[in-house]
C-alpha cells in the first residue's frame, strides 16, 4: 500500500504537467477517482438543480460508491498513465 500511496501522489504531480487539457469527462473520472481514494463514498447532500457542475462532480463520485480506496488510486493512475501518454 506504500508504494501504490507514493503513486499516486506522483500521479497527482504528472496530471498538473499535461500539455493539453483534458476532456470534461476525462475531468470528471479524474475528480471522482480522486476524491473516493482520498474520502471515501460521497457525502453532503446533492448540489442544487442550478449548479450543474457540481452535480456532475457529485454524480460521477456517486457512481464510485463502495469502491475501496485502494482500487480508486489504481484507477486514478492508470488514468493519469492513459492521459499522459495522450496529452504529454
Amino acid at each position: 500500500m506504500a508504494d501504490l500511496k507514493a503513486t499516486f501522489e506522483q500521479a497527482q504531480v504528472d496530471v498538473k504537467k499535461l500539455t493539453q487539457r483534458p476532456s470534461n469527462d476525462e475531468l470528471l473520472a479524474l475528480y471522482s477517482l480522486y476524491k473516493q481514494a482520498t474520502e471515501g463514498d460521497v457525502h453532503g447532500k446533492r448540489p442544487g438543480m442550478f449548479d450543474f457542475k457540481g452535480a456532475a462532480k457529485y454524480e460521477a463520485w456517486e457512481g464510485l460508491k463502495g469502491m475501496d480506496a485502494e482500487t480508486a488510486m489504481q484507477k486514478y493512475v492508470a488514468k493519469v498513465e492513459e492521459l499522459t501518454k495522450a496529452y504529454a
